[in-house]
């Protein structure tokens, strides 16, 4: 059993919905990550009919597609006395929650001259209900036909016996058997989509583009304004100059493609379209000519770290400056632990050079004035915020509708770091010094004891419901920097004694709890002490809890010669402890995870295949198969030449899917052939800032120079 992040306990609760968010259109499928085949499928059949596929999924095809770069291939037998039937499923993921009205369900076919209408399969729509079929030959517009793709499109009002309250509650289109003819015939299925009827506005010119080439992919890049009534950017890419083949679509807001060719030492040429919503391009852009090339390990460290980098830059919210949850996801909703992680990694891009210190002084002076205009709850903000208001957003539910401590906590390793790198005597960044001091010691810490004689801090408190959801905070996880702070702050601190009372409790309450999360009772007193595959853990639950606890606390605070009274060895060495444990569980690979081994490892949090958030560790029955890039790479300081070796072959043997825009995807399953659709904002920091500590130590010695970081240090850690 899977066990349940526990920051994410409050998962359960229903979700508020808030209007002003932009909507997403609704694609069941356009393109796959993966090839083989196609997760969001399911295929039955009985003999003696039958339908291709690999495990029970649609096969994958590159060589016939729509729009670029692959399409669904359905092929079937339709006998008498047999039936198959298949479905394809709207891929969801967190925050993708507004979703277009449609009127029509639109997809593009292909099929051969010896296929009749009438062999065609019936079509249904529906989700755990289906509606009636219909036969889907009936229903090909011939006057719309491109490059041999058909479109076919009916109005959903025609599909009868299904009931709905808004078109997004459609969650599957259902294929199935009609003419038993015994026949075999092969029908390519693109562009899966319901469309509105008026959709269709007229497109500007397309806009220049530029390209850079790095080993294996190049980014084409190119300007978003004036791009809304685009549906896609569709990228050509040549060998020769003159014959270009299209190698992928893009949402044109993002403002690039990563191409990822598989092809260093080669010489390409790109140019790109502008696809509308009727599925007409434009006139090609400008041609631009690149070679990749092979790189150096520290040359493929820096292309990862701006890659990441660019999640917290180009990819932030627009009123805010600060980062979003994931992308996509929500385009207004500030993730305010991410947000910290996100300050940590622009000033390791000045560091890099991927932007000039004047640029990150405008961005922080914007971060910083929306902060001090954002609501707040005893000093302390919520999980999320919405970006055009700075209200708080209960994106978890009704309950989650005011402070998070442990987010707050991830949000100040940032901001305290700023207040060292901003350190120049002009009025911008004495600016910036002072709202950060301000909001600091605005936090009200004590006060999240929850009672004067409390001997722990509290997750979450609601100006409605007080302390409803009534968390203590207790190690060991990824909430040790909560209690470092509290006992740090100048104004609302807590006493040192909290650290051992509450984060490392030994009472009754707190072993029952890590023995609750953990399913063992294996460091439940907080101390540990067993030797895991040859490797002894001081402290941590079972065998060291995921790998996000290794990184999240430690992104500002240096581990390096921390010591309390539990450790035999300091803190940075009892982390690489833990990596080490992780590091050689994925080695032995007690459950046979397709891919696990040296270059595949790092248990860690991250999206997986089921459509939830799951906190994934060293332990046969603690994770299914679900891997992060980000638990190897923000282990860097930890393990470098695992974590370099884990780099090369996410980027060398992985990258035709884990790499896009912002880096690695979220997460990647090869037993359930699936990658995420997603970045996260907390682990491309955990990349980022953990790199650039990995590198030249430049985040952990600012927060560390910080006045009120030293003084807590000497409170808390032994000499």
């Amino acid at each position: 059993m899977i066990r349940v992040i526990l920051l994410m306990v409050i998962l359960s609760f229903g979700r508020i919905i808030y209007a002003h968010e932009p909507e997403y259109d609704h694609v069941f499928f356009d393109n796959s990550l993966m090839s083989g085949s196609y997760y969001y499928s399911e295929v039955e059949y009985t003999s003696p009919s039958f339908v291709q596929n690999i495990k029970k999924k649609l096969p994958i095809t590159n060589d016939e597609f729509f729009t670029a770069k692959n399409s669904l291939v359905l092929n079937y037998l339709s006998a008498s006395n047999g039936s198959w039937d298949v479905s394809v499923i709207y891929p969801e993921w967190r925050g993708k929650d507004f979703i277009k009205k449609g009127d029509f369900l639109d997809l593009r076919i292909l099929f051969d001259a010896e296929t009749s209408l009438e062999e065609l399969p019936l079509i249904a729509i529906g989700s755990n209900h289906k509606s009636d079929y219909l036969p889907l030959g009936n229903y090909i517009d011939r006057n719309n036909k491109i490059n041999g793709w058909y479109l076919m499109r009916i109005p959903l009002h025609n599909f009868k016996n299904i009931s709905y309250n808004h078109t997004k509650e459609i969650k599957k289109i259902f294929f199935k058997q009609a003419v038993a003819d015994g026949k075999n015939h092969t029908v390519y299925i693109d562009q899966i989509e319901l469309s509105s009827r008026n959709q269709n506005k007229q497109i500007s010119a397309t806009p220049d583009i530029t390209v850079k080439a790095y080993e294996r992919h190049s980014n084409v890049i190119w300007d978003k304004a004036g791009l809304e009534n685009v549906k896609y950017i569709k990228i050509y890419r040549s060998c020769n100059g003159e014959t270009f083949e299209a190698v992928g679509i893009q949402d044109p807001k993002v403002g690039l493609y990563a191409d990822f060719s598989d092809r260093p030492n080669t010489t390409f040429q790109y140019k790109i379209t502008c696809v509308g919503y009727d599925y007409k391009e434009t006139v090609p852009s400008n041609i631009v000519e690149v070679s990749t090339h092979y790189m150096t390990d520290d040359e493929l460290l820096t292309m990862v770290h701006e890659a990441t980098f660019r999640y917290y830059w180009d990819g932030a919210e627009k009123i805010s400056g600060l980062a979003l949850e994931n992308i996509s996801g929500r385009s207004n909703m500030i993730a305010t632990g991410a947000s910290g992680f996100g300050i940590m990694g622009i000033i390791s891009g000045v560091e890099r050079g991927f932007i000039t210190r004047q640029q990150a002084v405008e961005r922080l002076k914007k971060i910083v004035s929306f902060l001090k205009k954002a609501e707040t709850f005893h000093g302390a903000y919520s999980h999320f915020i919405d970006g055009s208001t700075g209200k708080v957003e209960p994106f978890f539910g009704k309950k989650d509708n005011g402070a998070d401590l442990v987010e707050t906590s991830f949000l100040f390793q940032g901001l305290l770091t700023a207040r060292q790198f901003f350190d120049k005597n002009t009025p911008d960044e004495e600016f910036i010094r002072n709202v950060i001091t301000q909001l600091w010691e605005n936090i009200e810490w004590d006060w999240f004891k929850q009672t004067k004689d409390s001997r722990y801090l509290y997750w979450h408190w609601s100006p409605d419901q007080g302390w409803i959801i009534n968390h203590k905070l207790i190690g060991w996880n990824e909430t040790m920097i909560t209690y470092l702070l509290a006992i740090a702050s100048p104004t609302h601190g807590v006493d040192k004694d909290l650290y051992y009372s509450g984060w490392a409790s030994q009472e009754p309450y707190a072993r029952e709890y890590r023995e609750g999360w953990g399913e063992t009772t294996d460091g439940s007193m907080y101390t540990n002490g067993n030797i895991y595959y040859g490797v002894k853990l001081d402290i941590g639950v079972n065998r060291g809890g995921p790998l996000f606890f290794t990184h999240f606390s430690f992104m500002g605070l240096d581990p390096r010669g921390l010591k309390d009274k539990y450790t035999t060895l300091d803190y940075y060495n009892t982390l690489r402890n833990i990596v080490r444990i992780n590091y050689r569980y994925c080695l032995e690979n007690p459950n046979n995870r397709r891919g696990y081994g040296p270059g595949c490892w790092g248990i860690s949090v991250c999206e997986n295949p089921w459509g939830t958030y799951g906190a994934y560790e060293a332990i046969e029955n603690h994770e299914d198969g679900t891997m992060s890039p980000a638990g190897a790479l923000g282990s860097f300081p930890y393990t470098p030449e695992e974590s370099m070796n884990a780099l090369r072959n996410y980027y060398r043997n992985y990258g035709s899917f884990l790499w896009g825009e912002y880096g690695f995807r979220d997460a990647f399953n090869l037993n359930e052939n699936w990658c995420s659709n997603i970045y996260m904002g907390l682990n491309q920091g955990a990349i980022t800032v953990m790199m650039e500590n990995y590198r030249t130590g430049l985040i952990w010695n600012l927060f560390m120079k910080d006045k009120d970081i030293k003084q807590m240090k000497t409170k808390v850690f032994l000499p």
